[in-house]
């Protein structure tokens, strides 16, 4: 698989995402949204990064079951209960992000959404993958 991130001088700077990725590959992965939950599906963390180091942990293991890697990622979306929390927070989910996925950043959006499945969760991400 390749991927070139795309990030248009003409667009502003982006900060922890791509603006785009184009993707070669053979296999697709879709990945289901994944929250905080641990093996017993209760929701673990009592803050947004906490919860967001296991939601993300929990959809790159997903994705490596899958046959793929981080650097595989071609978009992620994050839904938030709270986008300013996640914004006023966004300092230390980066370095979760850089500590767990690593710098090849996938094209991203952060929705805020009134609630999620679980009621004592706070993030959720989904995306997909571009596979070799």
């Amino acid at each position: 698989m390749s991927t070139e991130r795309v990030n248009p001088p003409d667009l502003s700077p982006p900060t922890g995402f791509s603006h785009a990725v184009v993707a070669t590959g053979t296999r697709v992965v879709f990945l289901a949204g994944q929250t905080a939950l641990d093996t017993d599906g209760k929701i673990t963390g009592d803050t947004l990064p906490e919860q967001f180091e296991r939601a993300l942990t929990n959809l790159l293991t997903a994705l490596r079951t899958a046959g793929g890697t981080p650097a595989d990622l071609a978009r992620v979306t994050v839904y938030a209960t709270d986008v300013a929390a996640y914004r006023n927070q966004a300092p230390e989910l980066g370095r979760l992000w850089r500590e767990l996925a690593g710098r090849d950043y996938p094209a991203m959006a952060v929705v805020e959404v009134v609630r999620l499945w679980d009621e004592e969760a706070m993030v959720e991400l989904d995306g997909f993958a571009v596979l070799p």
